[in-house]
């Protein structure tokens, strides 16, 4: 029997099936660009697009219209990829910054220079972060830049390994016009010695270090290892004021967009003057800028596409796989239990995990795995529960909470390991209390 594809333009199958895959770095997506793909798709029965973990735009394509479509985009002078993903997207904390991320060196000029500045396209997955959010994450590339909070224009470093959970914080800080030159270099050893550092769990940070020619580049050493913020994932949907304008963040359940509503969005942005849209690692797409007096316009917009801004958290706080429908049924089955329990997840990023050396930002995940398992195919498939240490996404995997669950009861142990959570937080809340406490009598005693 052959698998089917369910798209809301019609079912079809998926060897019918191509997905078209095109990187903005950054996640940075000038409208009119867009806007041009987008018609480009629409002339060969594209209806619906989607945007990826990695701040990607996705789309799929009947093998009937492939060839025209691809000659479209080469004449637009698109770079894609076709049902690959060799050139990972650059992902970045730029849609967060002005709205979540405040009071930084690294504003919109710095993240475009940086962007402006790779001269090659990078094989290994790089993010550039902001330390000051937990918007976006910090360490799902292989090739981590993080801004320093103390040091304006310098970067710490953190390399996690290709298809291994080994993360190596770098030894020195690196200046900001040396972000791509570096990544090139350390991109080049890592390829060109895979045996060492690819698919193995004895990579070693130092042998990277030490075989990574840094002599033209501007550095200096660190001067202890990098705090990392503690995680809140702020509410990204809806039309929300900040400074003087206000900021629109789209969700959608499916993750499907409709070129429709997109290309109105791409002709809105242009009347008011907009200049750009972003996608997120949420797989939604955030407008900022947005003036006082076209709020209604935007507003309007919405109401002609019954566009709804406005989930219930527990929804938003999941992390899901680019292209599997599985995963995104599984999803939606374990959104419906938590919401008809009226569960809290305030704080928490549940990721679900259906495919081998996957790379997702999760507080805890959700992993199925089959119990048995024929070359590729498997069957009978059961659920682990991992939680990261201290919850916090970017951290790595600390314990497993629960194993070898049937899809039955799995809902039910989600919730309770969400219960751990806020355990876990009100114990180190106590804690910090008595602490505290101890630190105040013993002041008072000292004052007799």
């Amino acid at each position: 029997m052959t698998k089917k594809f369910i798209n809301k333009s019609k079912t079809t199958t998926m060897k019918d099936i191509n997905t078209i895959k095109i990187n903005f770095k950054g996640g940075i997506i000038p409208h009119n660009e867009l806007y041009n793909i987008l018609v480009a798709a629409g002339k060969f029965n594209v209806r619906y697009v989607r945007f990826g973990l990695r701040q990607q735009l996705l789309f799929d394509v009947e093998i009937e219209e492939l060839e025209n479509l691809m000659a479209e985009l080469d004449m637009l002078g698109i770079s894609y990829e076709l049902n690959k993903d060799e050139y990972p997207n650059i992902v970045s904390s730029f849609p967060a910054e002005d709205i979540f991320i405040i009071n930084t060196w690294l504003n919109e000029n710095v993240y475009k220079q940086i962007f402006e500045s790779f001269a090659y396209t990078p094989r290994l997955k790089i993010n550039i972060s902001d330390v000051n959010q937990s918007f976006t994450p910090l360490f799902t590339g292989n090739i981590n830049w993080v801004a320093s909070p103390t040091e304006p224009h310098f970067w710490h470093l953190f390399i996690r390994f290709p298809k291994t959970n080994i993360v190596y914080e770098w030894k020195d800080i690196v200046h900001t016009k040396d972000l791509p030159g570096m990544s090139s270099s350390i991109e080049y050893t890592i390829l060109h010695n895979k045996e060492k550092f690819y698919d193995n769990d004895e990579a070693s940070g130092d042998q990277l270090y030490e075989m990574t020619g840094m002599e033209t580049y501007n550095i200096k050493p660190a001067d202890a290892p990098l705090a990392l913020p503690p995680f809140k994932l702020p509410y990204y949907e809806g039309l929300n004021r900040y400074q003087d304008k206000y900021w629109l963040g789209i969700y959608r359940r499916d993750e499907l967009f409709s070129i429709k509503f997109l290309k109105e969005v791409c002709k809105l942005c242009l009347q008011t003057e907009i200049g750009q849209l972003c996608s997120t690692p949420w797989k939604t797409i955030i407008i900022k800028g947005i003036m006082e007096k076209n709020r209604k316009e935007w507003n309007y917009l919405l109401d002609k596409y019954q566009v709804n801004v406005r989930h219930a958290a527990n929804e938003l706080n999941f992390q899901v796989e680019d292209n599997s429908l599985q995963a995104l049924k599984l999803k939606q089955h374990l959104v419906k239990y938590l919401n008809d329990d009226d569960t809290r997840t305030f704080g928490v990023c549940i990721g679900i995990k259906t495919r081998r050396k996957s790379e997702l930002f999760s507080s805890i995940l959700v992993r199925r795995r089959p119990l048995i398992r024929i070359g590729k195919l498997g069957l009978f498939y059961l659920y682990d529960i991992l939680c990261a240490k201290d919850y916090n996404p970017n951290e790595r995997t600390d314990f497993v909470f629960s194993s070898d669950n049937p899809k039955f009861v799995l809902a039910e142990q989600l919730r309770r390991a969400v219960l751990s959570f806020y355990t876990q937080q009100e114990n180190k809340d106590l804690a910090q209390d008595d602490a505290i406490g101890e630190i105040e009598f013993s002041a008072a005693s000292n004052s007799f």
